[in-house]
């Protein structure tokens, strides 16, 4: 079922305009964001086909099937119950069934977890932004030979530098384990080319050194230390930032290079957006929608304020939430039972009039 078979169908029973415009956060160049709520046909809620949601092809206009709706009012999604309480001028439709919805069936302190939380979450992807953007990394990959050191006097210098020093090819040497010594390993070289050694390393992508067979009475030319945990967390280090490369919001990260502050000005902007929301709830018991520091949070889009100031601020900001928690006088959890037969008199009376 598509958009237009549910208008088509009168299937839709609440529409409004969401997200930035609806916090009165929007700038020129934000998006206008649709929600909704229906109800399917009866044959489809009894039969196979029941449709939990619709959207259009960039999931800006969704719109929930009322018991998926209620069953995420039921968790206290900051999303879902955002419409709950939508101001006038942004809702586009409402049908007089969503009256019968009243926010405090659902509200509990649930919200601690799902906008607290989430803004949480929000804080600690700002923090892994400012490292990426603070220590790019470069396209070409190290290999582990980058991470091998030789021991040298009294310290050790790195492995290429020794190579270059005893114009030797590290395919011409082999390696063993010295036991008792973690990641430590004795130097052979093959001066002839006659005795087949494995060399430190054969393929590019390799994650560890080689071995070799040594003949005995082969000594040492010295003794190499492999970094292989410092390997492996720049291998994981450098997946992370070429995948967060490929899938970031280019224009997002120009503006946000723009601003000079090292952080995602937008997701910082939501995260004090939830964080003071996760507290109105808990306090006051009620859901502001429209927010009214929008002059404070338009500075933090900008990014008007200090990476370090803004972490310190929501930090603030988080201990506020679990105090707010430990004193709210709303419920641990909503009531499922009158969530339940709220949902069946709707349908109800929907199908009813129908």
């Amino acid at each position: 079922m598509t958009i237009k078979e549910l208008k088509e169908r009168n299937l839709i029973i609440y529409e409004c305009i969401s997200g930035s415009q609806a916090y009165g956060t929007n700038i020129p160049t934000s998006d206008t964001d649709i929600k909704g709520v229906f109800i399917l046909p009866q044959d489809d809620i009894y039969g196979f086909e029941y449709l939990p949601q619709v959207s259009d092809e960039t999931n800006d206009t969704v719109y929930y099937e009322l018991g998926r709706y209620i069953d995420l009012l039921k968790k206290n999604n900051p999303n879902i119950l955002e419409l709950l309480a939508t101001p006038e001028d942004k809702i586009l439709y409402k049908h007089p069934l969503m009256d019968k919805i009243n926010p405090k069936t659902f509200l509990s302190k649930k919200c601690k977890d799902t906008f607290g939380g989430y803004a949480f979450t929000q804080v600690r992807k700002a923090r892994g932004l400012n490292k990426k953007i603070v220590n790019p990394m470069e396209k070409e990959k190290k290999n582990v030979l980058q991470f091998c050191y030789v021991l040298h006097g009294q310290g050790s210098i790195s492995l290429i530098q020794w190579l270059n020093e005893k114009q030797i090819d590290q395919l011409d040497l082999g390696l063993v384990n010295i036991p008792h010594f973690k990641d430590i390993y004795g130097i052979y070289h093959d001066a002839g080319k006659n005795l087949e050694y494995k060399g430190i390393m054969k393929k590019e992508n390799a994650n560890t050194v080689l071995l070799s067979s040594i003949p005995k009475g082969e000594n040492p030319i010295g003794h190499l230390y492999f970094n292989k945990d410092g390997y492996s967390k720049y291998c994981k280090d450098y997946k992370e930032y070429w995948d967060w490369v490929e899938k970031r919001n280019e224009h997002r990260y120009q503006d946000n290079l723009k601003h000079g502050k090292n952080y995602d000005s937008k997701n910082m902007m939501h995260t004090f957006r939830l964080l003071d929301m996760a507290i109105e709830i808990l306090e006051e018991g009620k859901v502001i929608v429209k927010r009214p520091n929008r002059e404070e949070l338009l500075s933090i889009r900008k990014g008007e304020w200090k990476y370090d100031d803004l972490i310190e601020k929501a930090n603030e900001k988080m201990e506020k939430v679990r105090t707010a928690y430990q004193n709210s006088l709303l419920p641990d959890e909503p009531d499922e039972k009158a969530a339940d037969d709220l949902l069946i008199e709707l349908r109800t009376l929907f199908y009813k009039e129908k």
